[in-house]
């Protein structure tokens, strides 16, 4: 089913008699069965005012038609949507309602936050085939539920998108990424830390053990990025020499971190979410065949023999893992929270017809 409009959408969700799996662009598999209904049928933008840093655009509209719209009045959105197609094997095209039902961030989140956080409105379906909206196009204090922020990372278990709205912003108008070479995941982690708790406005950290690699980004203007560039270089000199990489090779590594490119090879893919102090020892536990460090090691990727239960060798930690290649798995919830949900549900979904969302 290929709805083109947010009343044709609602009419299918009022008439389903079992499950809806939802999809957007089908760039991820999701573990849900029932009758499949695509978003990409409710496509473009309906509404973008650069001059207020506001785009309202449909579910279903490819990401790089909104990236394309962006970049030619020198705007961008603040978080970076990762590409699942390599690490999956997928062939379909990422869209901004897939982003926002799995709250996608990539290595700008240490500072301009998730998908969630620069997400000012939305419009969805809700279980019984009503039209629900919430927020708006600008910033401002919500009352009762913020349900924009309940929809992104919901999985299109409360609603299904019709519409997002964001707060966009401008541009950088360049970059500078410093890499320290064969640093251990545990130096790489107080490395990562000294640059993003500097004054110099380090926005993206991230470690490749396997490249024997550290970088660390800086963006905005030409004259600010070399200064605070230089001055990066000199606080991390205890960790050893940087390098300063051209911007074809800086847009490239954080491409490459983006969409966890380290990951290639066979195997299972897990995401770890856990306090960067913990990463060294998560990954000695992990025993895994390749690891990659985002967020100055707030989010670890590994690469594991196919079938490997990873939180079993995790073991107690404060995060989370999930398994996202090899089957998804999600990590299981607190009763208090597993107990919230399922109230959610009840409210949005009481006759269990949304089964979830893939991007």
């Amino acid at each position: 089913m290929r709805p083109e409009t947010e009343a044709e959408l609602a009419e299918i969700v009022r008439g389903a008699n079992g499950p809806l799996a939802v999809q957007g662009g089908a760039t991820r598999h999701m573990p849900a069965e029932g009758d499949g209904l695509t978003t990409a049928g409710l496509s473009g933008i309906t509404l973008y005012e650069p001059g207020a840093l506001t785009l309202v655009v449909r579910a279903g509209t490819p990401m790089a038609e909104i990236e394309a719209a962006l970049e030619a009045e020198g705007q961008r959105l603040p978080f970076e949507p990762m590409d699942h197609r390599g690490l999956l094997g997928t062939e379909g095209v990422p869209t901004i309602g897939g982003a926002v039902a799995l709250n996608v961030s990539g290595p700008r989140r240490v500072t301009v936050g998730a998908c969630r956080d620069s997400l000012i409105g939305v419009r969805f379906v809700d279980g019984e085939g009503r039209v629900v909206k919430n927020g708006g196009r600008v910033m401002k204090n919500v009352t009762g539920y913020d349900l924009v922020k309940l929809l992104a990372g919901s999985r299109g278990r409360l609603g299904i998108l019709s519409e997002v709205s964001f707060k966009v912003l401008p541009a950088a108008a360049t970059e500078a990424t410093l890499r320290l070479d064969g640093l251990s995941v545990a130096e790489a982690v107080r490395a990562m830390a000294s640059g993003l708790t500097s004054p110099f406005e380090v926005n993206a950290a991230a470690h490749d053990p396997a490249a024997g690699a550290t970088w660390l980004r800086i963006e905005g203007l030409a004259g600010s990025v070399d200064y605070r560039a230089g001055e990066l270089a000199g606080r991390l000199a205890a960790f050893g020499t940087t390098t300063r990489l051209d911007l074809a090779d800086s847009a490239r590594i954080w491409r490459g971190v983006r969409d966890a490119e380290a990951m290639a090879g066979p195997g299972d893919v897990w995401r770890i979410h856990a306090r960067p102090s913990h990463a060294p020892e998560l990954v000695a536990r992990a025993g895994a065949e390749a690891v990659l460090l985002d967020w100055g090691g707030g989010l670890i990727w590994v690469r594991v023999a196919e079938g490997t239960e990873l939180r079993a060798r995790l073991g107690s930690f404060d995060g989370h893992a999930t398994r996202v290649r090899g089957g998804v798995d999600l990590p299981p919830e607190v009763p208090a929270i597993a107990a919230l949900t399922a109230g959610l549900r009840a409210k949005f979904d009481p006759r269990g017809v949304l089964a979830g969302a893939g991007a």
